[in-house]
C-alpha cells in the first residue's frame, strides 16, 4: 500500500477532529470570559453548584461548560465535583498581572464569527473580505456600528500594550548614546513612559494619531511626572516623522500594505540623521516560539483590514531598501522579534 493510501494513524485522526472543533473551543473561553468565571472561582476547589450559584447560571450547563475548558488545562477538574483554578484560568480574570480576558474576547467578537468563514475568499482574491460584509473598512464599522465591539478592542489593546512595553522596556537596557528617543505610532506611549522612567537622562516623543495622543499615559501628558521630559506630537507616519532623534522606535505597526510600511521608513530616514538607531518590533510568521498565534494573527489581518505579518526576510528586505542598515535580529518575548539597525547603513 502506498504512502498517500494509507489509512490514518489514530492519533492523527483525533487530532484533526478536535481541530475542526477548534470553534467550540474558542467559544468556550469567550463565554467563561463573559461570565466571570475565572473572577468568581476562589484560590481553593469550589463546587459547580456554588459556582453557579455566585455566577447565577444553572449548574448542569456551566459543568458541561467547565469540562470542556478543563480538557484544555484552562481549570481543573477535581473528583469531587468542584474545579480549581491553572495557570491559564488563571490569565481570564480581569485582575491578574498578565490578564488575557480582553484580549479572549476581543479574538472572538460576533463580527470574527462572520468573517472567518470567508476565509477561502480572501485566500482566493488577496485582498480582505470586511468592506463587502459590513459596507465599510473594518476601524470605521468599529466605532460607527459596533461601540461595545470597539470598547473590547481598546481595553484588549491596552492590556497587551502593558505586557509589552514592560518586555521592551527590559530588552532596551543599554542606551549609551541616547539621549532622544521618539516612540512613533506608540498608542498611549506605554513604551515611551516606562523608558523614561528607566532613564532619568532620556527625553521623548510620542508621534500618533491626534485622537490617539489625545489619550496618552497620564504621566506624559501636562501635569503628568514625566511631562517635562516628553513631547506628545500629533501626525501620521505614513505621511511625515517631524521628529529628530538619537532612538527611533516602531512596534507592531508595519502590518499594512507593503507600500505603506516603506513611506513609514522613509519617513524615519528621512528625519534621522546618519547613525541614528531605528528598532523595528514585530510578530514574525517564520521565527516564533508561538507559530499558532503569530500565523492566526497574520490570517485575521487578511480578512479585516487587508494586512500581513512580516516574516524575517520581508522585514529585512523592507528596512534595507529604506536605507537601514540591520545589525541584529532578537527575540524580545516569545511574541515578538527586534530589528536593531542604524541610519545610513
Amino acid at each position: 500500500m502506498s504512502a498517500s493510501t494509507q489509512s490514518p494513524s489514530p492519533p492523527a485522526v483525533m487530532r484533526l477532529r478536535e481541530l475542526v472543533f477548534g470553534a467550540a473551543c474558542a467559544a468556550a473561553i469567550r463565554a467563561a470570559a463573559q461570565l466571570g468565571v475565572a473572577d468568581a472561582l476562589g484560590e481553593s476547589p469550589t463546587a459547580v453548584r456554588d459556582l453557579a450559584a455566585e455566577l447565577k447560571v444553572e449548574p448542569k450547563p456551566l459543568r458541561r461548560l467547565m469540562r470542556a475548558l478543563a480538557s484544555y488545562g484552562i481549570f481543573t477538574e477535581t473528583d469531587d465535583d468542584r474545579f480549581a483554578h491553572t495557570d491559564m484560568s488563571r490569565m481570564l480574570r480581569e485582575d491578574a498581572p498578565n490578564s488575557l480576558r480582553y484580549i479572549s474576547l476581543w479574538c472572538t467578537e460576533p463580527w470574527t464569527w462572520q468573517a472567518w468563514p470567508r476565509l477561502d475568499e480572501a485566500v482566493r482574491t488577496g485582498r480582505n473580505i470586511f468592506p463587502e460584509m459590513f459596507g465599510k473598512e473594518f476601524f470605521q464599522y468599529l466605532h460607527d456600528d459596533a461601540g461595545e465591539s470597539a470598547k473590547v478592542f481598546d481595553k484588549a489593546m491596552s492590556s497587551s500594550s502593558r505586557q509589552s512595553a514592560a518586555d521592551l522596556v527590559a530588552f532596551l537596557d543599554n542606551l549609551e548614546g541616547v539621549s532622544t528617543v521618539v516612540d512613533i505610532g506608540g498608542g498611549q506611549g506605554l513604551a515611551l513612559a516606562g523608558l523614561l522612567e528607566k532613564h532619568p537622562h532620556l527625553h521623548g516623543t510620542l508621534l500618533d494619531l491626534p485622537q490617539v495622543v489625545a489619550d496618552a499615559d497620564p504621566r506624559l501628558r501636562p501635569g503628568g511626572v514625566l511631562a517635562d521630559r516628553a513631547r506628545l506630537v500629533p501626525g501620521d507616519c505614513r505621511v511625515d516623522i517631524p521628529v529628530q532623534a538619537d532612538l527611533y522606535l516602531i512596534k507592531n505597526i508595519l502590518e499594512w500594505d507593503d507600500e505603506s510600511t516603506r513611506r513609514t521608513l522613509a519617513n524615519v530616514v528621512g528625519a534621522a540623521r546618519p547613525g541614528a538607531r531605528v528598532v523595528v518590533v514585530e510578530n514574525l510568521v517564520d521565527d516564533s516560539p508561538s507559530m499558532r498565534f503569530t500565523t492566526a494573527m497574520d490570517l485575521l489581518l487578511l480578512l479585516n483590514v487587508g494586512g500581513a505579518k512580516h516574516t524575517r526576510e520581508s522585514m529585512l528586505g523592507l528596512m534595507s531598501e529604506a536605507g537601514l542598515r540591520v545589525d541584529e535580529v532578537r527575540p524580545v518575548n516569545p511574541y515578538l522579534h527586534a530589528f536593531e539597525s542604524v541610519v545610513g547603513g
